[in-house]
């Protein structure tokens, strides 16, 4: 029997086809893995209390229309299916608007893959192509292999945080939280929650999408000006005024271009118009407040996290959300920038053509599968919509219909934060990581990396720490639409009621300061948040652009020399060019040779606070270092 239980990933896809068949159209069967608490590697830490705006308690301090959120088994058991189950309705941003099964990668050949394992897993599940295709001035041939980075645990018939839903007549796949923050291990074959997926080849994938345009704001646009001549098209927007849409197929070009230089186990997040992507983080959240790399989900429930996790499902897999603020962050019209993006969208019902003579904004609205808020995914306007605030940085917060506002949001933060690191592969004893500890503190460390999660929850400005100048000033626009923080109590249902609770959120204890660091406010340039070192051994590569790499042997330093090729960054190493001068050096010179790397800002220079010879300490000592940050661990209360 064993031998043909492959077989059942070829039947996944044929049941959810013959049930869509003979179903009626509003049932949308769909399959998603989400492994048995025996096949995890999880140390869940859980504790029941109640979370008010941050500050966790056992007992109840207020009632859910004050704030409070019940954290017990119900809201972490939701949290974790959230992680692996939960798209928010991104299948169709994913599928039917940008295309990423269109092109080359089909869901058929995905599938196909996915048999060809017979029931193994994989950490890198390689697609074969459809199509030959030529893509940002590459050609793909038909029958070739593509890396994809992808996930598939022992067993599973889809890949690791990618739900596939049969839906319009054709299958769709979504991604949740597990796709990108969690991971199959080579030794024991178990899934790591929590540990970033590190060769996701994001940027490929996205490439290959029929409609990568729909995804611009996160390659380097600097205007949309410059792909529109007296031949593109021309639109009738609501107001009644002519405008031009850019050259569909001139800006696929320029978007796919940059999305092929991406790094593996990388991924863009601001949306900007600049290419600065960085390397995708883990999910070890307690005691990592501020959250996002600039600090900028501060408030709200748990310390900001929920803020935090909106903003995969509210911003990142669907630009359309952001069409309200087109205007103050991407300088056009909320017409232009729908049409942008719909206008080589693979599917009919999402395909904006221009000389049907009908404004984009009244095309979308025909079409938008949720009506009454922004985008295509499931969310509700916070009160303060269109303003962006500290309590919704995104304008919008996704919630699905019979929950409650911002729940499943809530859910994830609570339950990542029951999560540590599974066990370093590095092994070492405790005398050398006390040691470690003394360096630690000598050189200084220990000043921003303080406490007992290793940071101490402050943003740090750019020129201190000499990284990546455009990523940190990538919030600067917000300034002109941002409002006053009101979020609906956690108790408001979804659909909202006419006259939902309206609570203020409380921020009068921040720091102005760390606010305008945090969103490059006033003549603030931007800064980076200090990140927690628990669990670094699992975030290689490292700094706050991802460009510090080494491998196994020193000799291979820089992204080209690991990343790019797809090896991965060994953590000692890597951590030993972030404290030792020399070695940096050779890895910000590797990196500066690559002009791919050059395209898209990763460099490796930064946080220059050396332990090496110079600074007056021994190998000996940076050893001990190493393994102390390695197994610094989350301490138990």
């Amino acid at each position: 029997m064993k031998k043909h239980k492959w077989l059942a990933a070829f039947a996944i896809i044929a049941i959810l086809a013959v049930i869509g068949y003979i179903t009626v159209r509003h049932l949308e069967p769909e399959y998603v893995y989400m492994p048995p608490k025996e096949k995890v590697i999880s140390k869940e830490k859980r504790v029941h209390g109640y979370d008010l705006w941050g500050a966790f308690t056992p007992d109840k301090p207020a009632s859910a229309e004050e704030g409070a959120v019940k954290v017990d088994d119900r809201l972490l058991d939701l949290g974790r299916e959230t992680f692996y189950k939960e798209t928010f309705g991104n299948e169709v941003f994913l599928t039917d608007i940008i295309g990423l099964l269109d092109g080359p990668i089909t869901a058929a050949n995905m599938t196909k893959a996915i048999a060809g394992l017979k029931g193994k897993w994989t950490t890198n599940l390689r697609i074969e192509l459809a199509e030959t295709v030529k893509v940002g001035g590459k050609i793909f041939k038909k029958g070739e292999k593509i890396d994809t980075g992808i996930d598939v645990p022992k067993g599973a018939y889809a890949p690791l945080g990618m739900p596939f839903k049969y839906a319009d007549g054709k299958i769709k796949a979504g991604i949740s939280c597990a796709a990108c923050h969690a991971a199959v291990d080579p030794k024991t074959m178990k899934v790591m929650e929590g540990v970033t997926n590190s060769d996701l080849n994001t940027g490929l994938m996205l490439a290959l999408a029929t409609n990568s345009a729909a995804y611009f704001t996160h390659a380097e646009i600097d205007n949309i000006q410059q792909f529109m001549n007296d031949k593109s098209p021309v639109i009738t927007a609501r107001n009644g005024k002519k405008e031009r849409l850019p050259d569909p197929d001139r800006l696929e070009d320029a978007v796919d271009r940059i999305f092929l230089k991406w790094p593996r186990g990388f991924f863009d997040s601001t949306i900007d118009m600049k290419s600065n992507p960085t390397q995708i983080p883990d999910a070890y959240t307690l005691g990592d407040h501020p959250y996002s790399w600039s600090g900028s989900a501060m408030a709200g429930p748990f310390k900001g996290l929920t803020v935090f996790s909106n903003n995969v499902h509210a911003q990142n897999s669907d630009s359309l959300s952001q069409a309200p603020a087109s205007r103050a962050l991407f300088g056009m019209s909320e017409d232009v920038y729908i049409g942008t993006i719909l206008q080589r969208a693979p599917v009919s019902t999402y395909r904006y053509q221009p000389k049907k003579k009908e404004s984009p904004t009244a095309f979308f609205k025909k079409a938008d599968p949720t009506p009454g808020v922004p985008g295509v995914n499931q969310m509700v306007k916070p009160p303060n919509y269109p303003n962006i605030t500290l309590a919704a940085p995104d304008g919008v917060l996704v919630s699905s219909p019979g929950r409650k506002v911002n729940e499943e949001n809530n859910a994830v933060s609570a339950w990542q934060n029951t999560l540590r690191p599974p066990d370093p592969r590095q092994k070492t004893d405790s005398q050398t990581v006390r040691r470690g500890r003394r360096v630690f503190e000598q050189a200084g460390c220990i000043s921003c990396h303080a406490g007992r999660y290793l940071t101490n929850n402050k943003v740090i400005s750019v020129e201190k720490i000499g990284t990546e100048p455009t990523r940190a000033r990538s919030f600067k626009k917000t300034e002109n639409i941002f409002g006053k923080s009101l979020i609906h109590s956690p108790d408001t249902p979804v659909p909202l009621p006419r006259k939902p609770k309206i609570l203020k959120v409380p921020t009068a204890g921040f720091d102005p300061e760390q606010i305008k660091l945090s969103w490059a406010q006033g003549d603030s340039k931007g800064g980076y948040k200090v990140p927690s070192l628990i669990g670094v051994y699992w975030r290689a590569p490292y700094l706050h652009d991802g460009g510090v790499a080494v491998g196994s042997s020193l000799k291979e330093t820089g992204l080209p020399k690991t990343v790019i090729k797809g090896k991965q960054a060994d953590p000692y190493n890597s951590l030993l060019a972030m404290i030792d001068r020399d070695l940096r050096q050779q890895v910000v010179k590797s990196n500066s040779e690559s002009p791919d790397l050059k395209a898209v800002r990763v460099t490796g220079k930064g946080h220059e606070f050396w332990i090496d010879a110079k600074s007056g300490f021994s190998e000996q000592e940076q050893k001990a270092l190493i393994h102390f940050l390695i197994h610094a661990d989350m301490p138990k209360k």
